[in-house]
């Protein structure tokens, strides 16, 4: 064969494979308001930059019907590309070609992606779109996805792994999501389960759909398993964007700075007033979070799931934190089994990747309830508690108000190696709140009292008075400073400056025992 000759048959090659299943599976896709796995990279990567591997590889199980036709590429799409101008390795199922399904030369290929992206240190994304496991590939199958699991153990904590769910994810195929940093889905088109409705219907004889079962906002609202819930998937991509600008490219590295207008000195007499006169009253942390940032900008993670407790990034002068506040709007801002394991995951993530930890704390405890203790809150919160305790980045503690009980030590208090522990004059700082605190203290005094509600209100006031600020808890150092709210941002920033060197280490081990 002539050079022209070989120069056409590879041109017919590689138009073969960027139409994975053909054309009318295309359409398919379409139809049912999906881009196909090469629109989404398109879409996710700076134009120009993707460049792919492994595009001629082809299926290798010949069982039943998969060897009827040759499918270049086997159903994933991988390769590298760029964001913002920053390398990121990414595979994109195709559900055009088996299903999006996963066999030996599938899984090679992703399995491939990751040993690079470990090795040169940069994230990797993957845009999940998949029937499942081969069934035509039998067991092989199954040790592709076990193969996945194990890079994505290895590569925990060493470079920052996001999955996409796009469409179905079923069955083992969960697995690798659940072992990356972060997960996302799309509203409508993409569902996770390790069992499908119809194994449910046949084994407990509920009767649920796919959306009700592993949807989207299922798992945002009620399991925890995701972290993002896109409306569509060109808003998944720009989520997918935005989130990799506040991370690092590995766990040698620290986040991107970006430069900022916004004046490390602005301060905010807003502040000042935001927390109510009346202890009972909520008010909305997000408004606290939003004036002492940079420009505004907070991007929150897991904002369906424990309202509780909100976790999310900012930027303090450019510099990239992990937030992590109480929400008095929701459960007085509580922790409970939820709240806890979603913060704890959320520490011991910017704790992997060098991002500063910055707490705001209006807690008046842990959760009471028969339905708490025998879920096992205890655990879940020594999970939180572990967290901050192991942390070794700068952590920058502010009690806007409450911090009673355990739930004071847990959030990052100066006794398990907070940097700086700031309160504002609002600040209550006790075992318990007053109330709770006087009838317990105070029960024969109240009880022998002629006016036993008079004289209990007399002594909640004294007990507040006494107790209830922040100006015991500084005497002892364990708060650093008080301060008045309208300058957090100037206070927070300056800290973080101080803190940009610091090194903290843990004992010599092969690793904690966190309490699972």
């Amino acid at each position: 064969m002539s050079l022209d000759g070989k120069m056409m048959a590879l041109r017919a090659m590689r138009e073969q494979a960027l139409i994975g299943g053909g054309q009318k599976r295309i359409d398919q896709q379409h139809a049912k308001g999906k881009y196909t796995a090469r629109e989404r990279i398109d879409l996710l990567l700076d134009e120009g930059s993707f460049q792919e591997i492994g595009m001629y590889v082809t299926q290798r199980g010949t069982s039943f019907s998969t060897g009827e036709q040759t499918y270049y590429g086997d159903g994933v799409v991988t390769g590298y590309g760029t964001i913002d101008g920053r390398l990121v390795y990414v595979f994109s199922q195709d559900f055009t070609v088996f299903g999006g399904s996963l066999g030996e030369a599938h899984a090679e290929k992703i399995v491939r992606l990751q040993d690079m992206a470990l090795k040169n240190g940069a994230p990797i994304i993957g845009l999940n779109d998949s029937g499942g496991a081969r069934i035509q590939e039998g067991v092989i199958s199954l040790g592709g996805y076990a193969d996945i699991f194990l890079r994505n153990t290895i590569a925990s904590g060493v470079i920052p792994q996001i999955s996409a769910i796009m469409g179905p994810c079923a069955g083992g195929a969960v697995y690798s999501p659940a072992l990356t940093d972060f997960t996302l889905m799309v509203k409508d088109t993409s569902y996770m389960f390790v069992t499908g409705p119809d194994v449910v219907r046949a084994v407990t004889h509920e009767d649920v759909s796919f959306e009700t079962l592993g949807g989207a906002m299922v798992h945002n609202n009620t399991s925890g398993v995701a972290h993002f819930a896109a409306g569509s998937e060109e808003e998944a991509v720009n989520m997918l964007r935005t989130l990799l600008s506040f991370l690092p490219q590995n766990n040698a590295e620290d986040p991107p700075r970006r430069a900022t207008s916004d004046s490390p000195l602005r301060a905010d007499e807003e502040l000042d007033d935001i927390v109510p006169d009346n202890p009972n009253k909520a008010y909305d942390m997000n408004d606290v979070i939003k004036r002492i940032v940079d420009d505004g900008d907070f991007f929150q993670v897991q904002e369906h799931f424990a309202g509780n407790l909100l976790i999310g990034f900012a930027r303090m002068y450019g510099r990239v934190v992990g937030i992590v506040a109480q929400q008095p709007m929701v459960l007085a801002g509580v922790l409970d089994i939820n709240a806890s394991v979603k913060g704890a995951r959320f520490v011991r993530f910017c704790d992997c990747f060098n991002i500063p930890i910055l707490t705001l704390e209006d807690v008046p405890g842990f959760l009471p309830g028969v339905g708490q203790e025998h879920g096992g809150v205890i655990r879940h919160g020594a999970k939180l508690l572990f967290a901050y305790c192991e942390a070794t980045v700068p952590k920058i503690t502010i009690i806007t108000r409450k911090s009673y009980g355990g739930a004071y030590c847990v959030m990052n208090s100066k006794h398990i190696r907070g940097d700086l522990n700031l309160a504002w004059p609002t600040a209550e700082i006790a075992v318990m709140g007053p109330e709770g605190a006087v009838n317990i203290i105070f029960r024969e005094e109240i009880a022998m009292s002629s006016d036993p509600e008079s004289t209990r209100q007399r002594l909640i006031e004294e007990y507040r008075e006494r107790f209830a600020n922040p100006y015991v808890a500084a005497s002892r150092g364990y708060v650093d400073d008080i301060i008045e709210p309208r300058f957090t941002r100037a206070r927070v920033i300056s800290a973080l400056e101080m803190l940009q060197n610091k090194r903290d280490t843990l004992p010599p081990k092969k690793h904690g025992n966190i309490p699972l």
